[in-house]
């Protein structure tokens, strides 16, 4: 692409985001970041890349949500206090990382809160991959292997974590269709006519963007 912008996607489990994802960032010639997010952010950092995966899993904490809006201030904490490998450093880590990735390339980067910390960029574009529980039902039988009903829990609770992460580092609601540019049903679309409306919908914004 002759600019640089960066595509980041939240997605429903099932809904085929990633996927969405990865055929964007091939179709378009440039990377594909969601999990390298944590080595990156491991690598620049000299923290143990298990901290940051662990720091992802928020199990019930939901009374701690009541300080959220406080947490994403952006302020890296030096390696000499106790807090080093805090959840605050751990995320800021992480956003010190996207938003470097943001300025250097054009790239697709899948959750991670990515379109949340790139808020206040002109070159970035939010999309929510949605669907029906039926389809996301379709979807994450591929993954596991769960009788319908377990299955059905197991999407709602990782959504619901999914939720729980945002709005406890971030303070905004992950599914809030405010929150982005694009909100697809990609059991409507498919995935492939997912990837034609997102780079329509680039070439559009931004006027003479050429792939």
């Amino acid at each position: 692409m002759n600019q640089k912008i960066t595509i980041a996607i939240n997605r429903e489990y099932g809904s085929g985001g990633r996927m969405i994802g990865e055929m964007l960032a091939d179709d378009l010639g440039i990377h594909y970041y969601d999990k390298e997010i944590l080595k990156l952010a491991a690598d620049d950092s000299g923290i143990n890349e298990s901290l940051f995966i662990n720091a992802e899993e928020l199990k019930g904490r939901a009374a701690l949500f009541r300080a959220v809006r406080s947490i994403n201030d952006g302020e890296l904490i030096p390696p000499e206090s106790t807090d080093y490998t805090s959840e605050r450093n751990l995320f800021n880590y992480q956003a010190k990382i996207i938003k470097k990735l943001c300025d250097q390339e054009s790239c697709v980067i899948v959750g991670r809160c990515g379109g949340f910390i790139l808020n206040d960029r002109p070159n970035v574009v939010r999309v929510f991959i949605h669907a029906p529980m039926q389809f996301l039902l379709q979807g994450a039988a591929k993954k596991k292997s769960l009788p319908a009903r377990e299955l059905q829990k197991f999407i709602e609770r990782t959504n619901r974590k999914r939720a729980e992460y945002t709005e406890y580092y971030t303070g905004e609601k992950w599914d809030d269709a405010h929150n982005y540019d694009l909100c697809l049903d990609s059991s409507k679309l498919g995935y492939e006519k997912c990837v034609e409306i997102i780079k329509g919908y680039m070439k559009v914004r931004f006027d003479g963007l050429v792939f």
